[in-house]
């Protein structure tokens, strides 16, 4: 048997995965990154190899997230790709009839439309964290709730409170006003589980069409809260993968595991080893023309393994050994 990695770093959690060629689970891992991707992955690698059969090795290893260059670079992976694709794999292959894809981050969300098994359109949102899981985070730790209630605490509403959703600030003061006119918790959790669906629908969703079947996933799809919401907005009960919270690894890990097939070459990963390794980044201003890029200078045990930052190209195909 062997055995694929995927890895996919966002600015909240890096999740870490191992998938066999049936594209099975074998092991996943979801850790907090705290601003440190870097130390988040070498923390990943060296606890999944445990998750292994002894004697096994890894056949192929992808990356995707915010961070998917840095890290790509870090393990020399096979594929590097972009979440709107490693999501739609992973989706494809557990739930092939999903038509619409719903996945929100800890700071980020967004939208993807199927056809067919191809996406055809998508959104993100970028711009404002209101919805996100970082801001429910925020507001759960406000109240006094553990994120892990948040949402059971909206089911058990009794009187609908409507919150403006369409900001982060303005969420946080409509809630502070509702505590003052004396409404419950629970209910103040309700509107804002509501408010920030509508927040999601009417601006990353703006224009697209969203058809059933609608998978929801990321880490805010473990909120029930929001689930529901969602599913007495569009009126269509949604499709939560097992995996909901790692599908972009898992898209990472079954589109590495195709690239390595189809090449018939070995895999490039350098192996869990790397996670006893010292991986750092500088910057430097190229002043070769008025672009004055920002270069940021990675390097492994102090040798540089990569640059990036370049319009150009100059410094980034000056990676040492090409």
């Amino acid at each position: 048997m062997k055995y694929h990695l995927g890895i996919d770093v966002g600015s909240v959690s890096t999740n870490v995965v191992v998938i066999d060629d049936a594209a099975d689970v074998v092991g996943s891992l979801y850790i907090r990154a705290h601003g440190d991707p870097l130390g988040s992955v070498r923390d990943g690698l060296a606890r999944i190899a445990g998750e292994l059969p002894e004697g096994e090795t890894v056949a192929s290893a992808g990356v995707t997230g915010s961070a998917r260059q840095l890290i790509g670079a870090m393990v020399n992976a096979d594929v590097v790709k972009n979440e709107i694709t490693a999501h739609a794999v992973a989706t494809s292959h557990f739930h092939p009839e999903a038509r619409t894809i719903v996945e929100i981050g800890g700071q980020d969300s967004k939208i993807i439309i199927l056809r067919d098994g191809i996406v055809t359109d998508f959104a993100m949102n970028n711009v404002c964290a209101a919805g996100t899981g970082s801001f429910l985070d925020q507001q759960a730790t406000r109240l006094g709730i553990p994120i892990e209630e948040f949402g059971g605490r909206a089911l058990e509403s009794r009187s609908e409170v409507r919150i403006a959703g369409r900001c982060t600030v303005f969420a946080e003061s409509d809630m502070v006003h509702k505590q003052q006119l004396g409404c419950t918790t629970n209910d103040i959790i309700k509107g804002l589980c509501d408010a920030l669906v509508r927040n999601y629908l009417s601006s990353v969703g703006k224009g697209k069409e969203i058809r059933e079947p609608v998978a929801f996933q990321g880490g805010v799809a473990a909120n029930v809260g929001i689930r529901k919401a969602f599913e007495e907005q569009l009126k269509t009960e949604l499709v939560v993968p097992r995996h909901f919270g790692v599908m972009g690894a898992i898209g990472a890990a079954i589109l590495a595991k195709e690239h390595v097939a189809r090449t018939g070459g070995p895999t490039r990963f350098k192996g869990f080893g790397i996670s006893g390794c010292d991986f750092r980044t500088t910057s430097l201003e190229c002043r070769d023309c008025p672009n004055a890029c920002e270069i940021v200078v990675f390097r492994q045990d102090g040798r540089v393994i990569a640059m990036f930052g370049d319009r150009c190209g100059k410094h980034s195909a000056a990676r040492e050994g090409a």
